[in-house]
C-alpha cells in the first residue's frame, strides 16, 4: 500500500500530538500528583453529623502532629461550616503554619458546592452523599481565600472563608 507524502506528514503530526498529550497527562498525574476526586466514602446527606469527622467538635482545624493538619468542613446554603470559636461565633478564618501539610475533608448537606483554595491546587467538588478529600502542602505565607466555584444558588457569591498561612 502506497501512502502519499501529505498523508505521511499528517499521520506524523497526529501521532506527535497524541504523544505530546500523553506526556502532559503523565507529568500531571505522576510528577505533580494530580488525581481524580476521591468520592470513595459515602455518607447520609440528611445526617452528616453522624459521621465522626463532621460532628460539631471535629469541624475546623485539627492538628495531627507538628506539620500535619486536618480541616473538616460542611458546606450548606451559602456557607462553609468550620464549627464555632470559643465565643460561639462561626469560624471563617483559619490559621496554619507555613510548611504544613493540610488534608481538607468536606461534604455538603444540600446541593453541589465547590471548594477551591485560591492560589493552591486544593480544588474539589462537594456533593451530597460523598466525602471528598484533597491534601495540599502550604509553603508560602499569606492569606488564601476559600471560594465556592460551583454555582449553588442566589447567595453563592457570599460563600467564602480564608486560610492564613503564617511563618513560625
Amino acid at each position: 500500500m502506497h501512502l502519499h507524502k501529505f498523508e505521511k506528514i499528517w499521520m506524523f503530526i497526529g501521532g506527535g500530538t497524541m504523544l505530546a498529550f500523553l506526556i502532559v497527562l503523565g507529568v500531571g498525574a505522576f510528577l505533580q500528583g494530580t488525581q481524580p476526586p476521591s468520592c470513595l466514602t459515602t455518607i447520609d446527606p440528611e445526617n452528616v453529623e453522624a459521621h465522626e469527622s463532621f460532628k460539631e467538635e471535629n469541624l475546623g482545624v485539627q492538628q495531627i502532629d507538628d506539620q500535619q493538619y486536618i480541616i473538616n468542613v460542611v458546606a450548606s446554603a451559602f456557607n462553609y461550616d468550620f464549627g464555632l470559636d470559643e465565643e460561639g461565633n462561626p469560624v471563617k478564618n483559619m490559621r496554619i503554619p507555613a510548611g504544613s501539610t493540610v488534608l481538607f475533608q468536606g461534604t455538603t448537606k444540600d446541593v453541589i458546592h465547590g471548594f477551591e483554595l485560591a492560589g493552591t491546587n486544593a480544588n474539589m467538588m462537594l456533593e451530597p452523599g460523598y466525602i471528598n478529600t484533597v491534601e495540599v502542602t502550604l509553603n508560602n505565607p499569606g492569606t488564601y481565600t476559600l471560594v465556592c466555584n460551583e454555582y449553588c444558588g442566589t447567595g453563592h457569591h457570599f460563600m467564602t472563608a480564608s486560610v492564613e498561612v503564617y511563618k513560625d
